[in-house]
Order: C-alpha cells, then sequence, then structure tokens
C-alpha cells in the first residue's frame, strides 16, 4: 500500500509578478511582523495543503508533433513534477538534520575538503543544491538510489556515489555537481523545447516521450548519461529510482505545486547592476546561471580595462530594493520578497563578488546600495566581472527567453549561441563582448 504524504503545495506572490512601485523602508521593516504591509507570508500558511493525496495533477507538455514515432519513444512515465526538480517553495519541507537523524547512512559520517573547507556530506549536499538550485530531496533521493548513502552505514562504493566513473570528479561534491549539471541540463533543455531524443552512455538514442514533464525529462536525461537502453527503462520506471524516493519521501506528486511559474509572471523593476555615471561593458549575453547546464539565467557585466583577476574598484550595487539571504564564496543572493527565503518569488544572484566589501548576509537594501566588487571568486573565471542572473521560486529564468532581463529600460534578447546577445533600448543596441570594446558598452 503506497504511502502519501498530504504536502501539495499551492504558492501565489503577487507582490512578485509586478513592479514595486516605490522601495521599502527597509530601517523599519520587520519580515515577520504581520502588521508591516511589507511583511512576509508566515511559512505555516505559505504551504497550504490543496488537494487530497495521490490525487492525479495535470502537467503542461510540450508540443507531441516534434517527437520521434510513438514506436522510437521512451517511457512516458512521470517520476517527480517540476517543483521537485528545483530548489523552490517545496524544499523548505526538508529539515535535512532532523530528517537524517532517522538514518544510519554512510553521509552522515562523510567528510570532504571542499575549496579549502572541510564539509559534512550534508553541507555538500546543500551547498550543491542552493547553487545549482537543485531540491535537497532529490540529491538525497540518488544518493540514495545510487549507493545507499542514506540508510546504509557501510557502502561498497565512497569515491564515486552517483556512479559517474571520471577520476576529475571523485567524492562526493564534484559527483553531485556533475549530477546536478546534467539534471538541470534535462529540465531546462524541456523547457526551451529544445530536445527530442536522450543520447545513451553507449552513443545509441531513446526518443523523448511528449506526455512527461521538465522535472522527469531531468531524471531521464540523468540517467542516460550513466547507461544503456535495459538499465534506463527500469531506472525510469515506477519500479527504479521512483520507487526509492517514494520509501524515503512518500508519492512526489504530493509536493507538487502546478504551476511554478505563475501563469503572467513577470519581472519586477531593476536597474542595472552598477552605479550611476559609470562606464560598464557587457561581457557575456545569456548562458548558463549556474554551469552551463542550467538556464541561461544569467548576463555578465564588467568595469574598466581587464586587469585578470585582481579586484575591480567598481561596486556592484541592488538592482532592486531586497534582503541578502545569502553570501559566502563568491556569490550573494538577494531577496526580492523580503521573507528571507531564496527558495520563494524573485531572487537575484550577484557571482564572483570579491570578499572585501562584500554585503553581509541578512541586510536589507534599496535599490542602490553596493552588493561587492566583481572578482573572480567563486567559480572558474579569466578575468574580475559580474554574473548576475535571475530566479523564481527556485527556477533559472532564461534571459532569452518569455521573459527577458528588463534593465532600466535595456532588454536582453540571445543569439542561441551561449555568451552571444544584446541589450537594446529605444533603438539603441549594446552587443555582448568579451573584454573592453566600444560596442559593448553600457551606462546608466
Amino acid at each position: 500500500m503506497r504511502k502519501t504524504i498530504l504536502f501539495s503545495l499551492i504558492f501565489i506572490l503577487t507582490a512578485c509578478t509586478t513592479a514595486p512601485e516605490e522601495s521599502p523602508d527597509w530601517e523599519n521593516y520587520d519580515p515577520f511582523d504581520v502588521s508591516n504591509p511589507q511583511a512576509a507570508i508566515p511559512l505555516s500558511t505559505l504551504l497550504p495543503p490543496t488537494r487530497a493525496a495521490g490525487e492525479a495533477i495535470s502537467t503542461p507538455t510540450p508540443n507531441a508533433a516534434r517527437f520521434l514515432p510513438a514506436a522510437e519513444q521512451g517511457s512516458g512515465f512521470k517520476i517527480i513534477p517540476d517543483s521537485e526538480l528545483v530548489y523552490g517553495p517545496a524544499s523548505l519541507l526538508l529539515d535535512m538534520e532532523i530528517y537524517l537523524k532517522g538514518k544510519d547512512g554512510y553521509i552522515k559520517t562523510y567528510e570532504q575538503e571542499v575549496d579549502g573547507e572541510i564539509l559534512s556530506g550534508p553541507e555538500i549536499i546543500t551547498r550543491v543544491a542552493q547553487d545549482y538550485s537543485i531540491n535537497p530531496r532529490l540529491l538525497l533521493a540518488l544518493l540514495e538510489y545510487q549507493s545507499g548513502w542514506v540508510t546504509q552505514p557501510t557502502v561498497s562504493e565512497t569515491n564515486f556515489p552517483m556512479r559517474y566513473y571520471t577520476e576529475w570528479y571523485a567524492g562526493l561534491y564534484r559527483q553531485l555537481v556533475w549530477s546536478a549539471n546534467e539534471l538541470n541540463r534535462g529540465y531546462y533543455l524541456w523547457r526551451a523545447n529544445a530536445v527530442t531524443q536522450w543520447t545513451l552512455a553507449d552513443g545509441n538514442v531513446v526518443g523523448a516521450n511528449p506526455n512527461i514533464n521538465a522535472g522527469t525529462a531531468a531524471l531521464q536525461n540523468y540517467f542516460a548519461t550513466l547507461y544503456t537502453r535495459e538499465v534506463w527503462d527500469y531506472d525510469v520506471s515506477d519500479e527504479g529510482f521512483f520507487a526509492t524516493y517514494e520509501e524515503l519521501f512518500g508519492y512526489p506528486f504530493d509536493y507538487a505545486i502546478e504551476p511554478l511559474l505563475p501563469t503572467g509572471l513577470a519581472q519586477p523593476q531593476l536597474t542595472l547592476p552598477f552605479e550611476r555615471g559609470e562606464i560598464w561593458s557587457y561581457t557575456g549575453g545569456p548562458h548558463g546561471g549556474w554551469d552551463e547546464g542550467s538556464g541561461w539565467a544569467a548576463l555578465d557585466f564588467a568595469v574598466g580595462e581587464p586587469l585578470g583577476c585582481i579586484p575591480s574598484e567598481g561596486w556592484a550595487i541592488a538592482a532592486a530594493p531586497g534582503v541578502v539571504v545569502r553570501s559566502d564564496n563568491g556569490a550573494v543572493v538577494l531577496d526580492l520578497d523580503g521573507d528571507g527565503y531564496e527558495q520563494t518569488g524573485w531572487t537575484l544572484l550577484y557571482m564572483h563578488m570579491g570578499t572585501e566589501g562584500r554585503v553581509q548576509s541578512g541586510s536589507k537594501l534599496n535599490a542602490g546600495e553596493r552588493i561587492g566588487h566583481p572578482s573572480c571568486e567563486g567559480g572558474l573565471s579569466n578575468a574580475a566581472h559580474l554574473h548576475f542572473a535571475r530566479r523564481y521560486n527556485g527556477e533559472w529564468i532564461p534571459a532569452d527567453g518569455k521573459i527577458p532581463f528588463i534593465l532600466d529600460g535595456w532588454v536582453s534578447s540571445g543569439t542561441g549561441v551561449q555568451y552571444d546577445g544584446f541589450l537594446r533600448k529605444s533603438g539603441k543596441s549594446v552587443e555582448a563582448w568579451d573584454g573592453q570594446n566600444p560596442k559593448n558598452e553600457i551606462k546608466r
């Protein structure tokens, strides 16, 4: 008898879909003061049950006419809802420390050095979940399915627990990094209607079934990169990964938020992310929000002549009022709805912010206040710059999609090639260019 959890979710934040008329008074702002009209919605009312446990839901699918003949298609079984893929509102339901107290798995004793810091297994999962915007519940379930790390104190595979046997990716952190990137790749390719088949580990292909959803596409892509057709068929069936997920957390669709992106979603009012009067360079058009597999949610900006990774003297600034919910490892996340959760509503990622001068977590900022200095900190980069990206409810929002970046009236567009693109405003056009060049200069 299937165990179910009545945690179906609905999430409506109308304030996040319209431009703010004026900046909040952050000096007197308390996000949990219910008498304050700007106050955040309490978590207990943010996540109410809305559907009977196990009740079927309709998930949107792309146009079936694009796909291979039915005989060449793979499984149409839906494994998880979209909201179980992203680090979104549903992920707030997992308290990893409490959850793992009832388990005796190897992950509880595992430690690894990551960027010069010793992290525990749960801390590694949290870091990857935050960076890649992947639901930690999904990462835990995959880790259990592949190697038994969640429930078994002794495991046979300690170096390659996600079964990606490439030496560079040994250890839990890089195994999860690779996995998260492949999960994102399947998810956002499906979202963009840019995939019709999966390439298996032996080079053969299996047609994508038009009845699946983006969350399921993420897992079908992940397993395709690792296995041949017979194993893949089992992994994506109701007897494969789905069964392990259900055993750990219950029926996955009981966590569903549909739609994850509300109809009519619009970007709030944003400025260019640097100070007035300064000339910056638009150095990167639409590209991955975090790593190449994620949605092309990011734009790059730099200031001054390229000086390698020496931190820039210029300041990145808050493009809208918000609360800083994370500031570490070169990343600053600005929460625009002020509820203190980066999993809900609109958030802005400022990446490669140098340690010196970087805004602290918990800071309440008005539009225009300083975030930090562009550098190379927190990731691979050949020169100091600002990597600037958006998420809504944990989903990366493509800068070249239906909701383009609009920054002081400049509208982003892409060319179908990563890092290529334009910003256009009132007949003017600025082209993305790697380096300092008159064609990529932009000024507030």
